[in-house]
């Protein structure tokens, strides 16, 4: 038994100084960490990158934004390049330890999908989808805020809706509904719309294009679309799981903006930076775009003096 125990540790142990120090893995291998409403720009980005790269695999893994951040700080998995829905994640839980510079590159709003089958898909739009969402016979769900920035995102997007259209009590009666329909990540609500298990759910409107569902857009003063309207969004906030066991951080309203970074001990640098640059180039950018995704162009970075040289050209500084 000692023996076993014995092997089973020394193993352990190799695989995670293997994946420390890179030696173990294979550096034709990259590896990324992305949010999950990235997943179908990703997977064309990464066939189209394989392409021009014989040899080269890029391995993508989707989750909640805040689950990728974890995935690195407490659980030390090994990962070259983050991809998260929310700059604040990677600003607020890598920067400085994990990563020493992040790229915002893409913009989204949040919108409400459904599919024609849904509870009075013929009916709702802008200016009644509180009154019918609140119908007893009509379900809606969302992603958990404290995976997810579409969940948090959510959430501060009820808060705005309770002041935009002045009814008091708004934003606790929708979080009060439907809640045994929250799931980790917002793409995991997509199968719940098309299974016909929920009516509507908090999207984001990228998503909603990628799979051909109805949505209705939201006034720019509650959406998180609008960069114009940054200083109503932060007028609200919300606390989620912070970095440690049982701490908390505080979420402010913001314009919706994506960003990515390298990690610090990544174990193919080389050829993370090279994807890094296909993505942020035109073909990269026309793909997000094509996936209903606005790409930031140039791109915005608050640490253009960190940034390795090949990237510095797709900066706005």
């Amino acid at each position: 038994m000692k023996n076993i125990l014995f092997s089973c540790l020394v193993v352990l142990v190799t695989i995670n100084s293997g994946c420390k120090t890179g030696k173990s893995l294979d550096s034709k291998q990259i590896i990324i960490f992305h949010a999950g409403s990235l997943s179908v720009p990703f997977r064309e980005l990464a066939r189209e990158y394989e392409k021009k790269n014989p040899g080269m695999k890029v391995l993508l893994e989707p989750a909640g934004s805040l689950v990728c951040a974890r995935k690195i700080t407490e659980l030390k998995m090994p990962c070259d390049i983050i991809a998260s829905a929310d700059y604040f994640v990677i600003d607020e839980l890598l920067i400085p330890q994990y990563a020493t510079w992040g790229i915002r590159f893409a913009t989204n709003e949040l919108v409400i999908a459904f599919q024609q089958k849904s509870k009075y898909a013929a009916d709702i739009d802008s200016t009644n989808w509180i009154d019918i969402l609140l119908r007893g016979d009509v379900t809606y769900a969302r992603s958990d805020p404290d995976s997810d920035p579409c969940g948090y995102r959510s959430v501060l997007l009820f808060m705005l809706s309770e002041r935009y259209y002045g009814r008091v009590g708004l934003a606790e009666s929708l979080l009060a509904k439907d809640s045994e329909f929250i799931r980790p990540k917002e793409v995991d609500l997509v199968a719940l719309v098309e299974a016909n298990a929920v009516d509507y759910m908090f999207q984001y409107k990228s998503v909603a294009i990628q799979h051909n569902l109805k949505y209705i857009e939201l006034p720019d003063g509650i959406n998180l679309g609008s960069l114009a309207k940054e200083s109503l969004y932060n007028s609200v906030s919300y606390y989620v799981t912070g970095s440690s066991p049982g701490s908390k951080m505080k979420i402010k309203g913001e314009y919706i903006n994506y960003s990515l970074a390298l990690l610090s001990d990544c174990i193919n640098r080389r050829g993370a930076i090279d994807f890094v640059a296909f993505l942020l180039g035109s073909e990269g950018m026309n793909i997000l775009k094509k996936n209903g995704q606005d790409p930031i162009v140039p791109c915005m970075t608050d640490d253009p003096d960190k940034l390795p040289e090949e990237l510095v050209k797709y900066i706005l500084e």
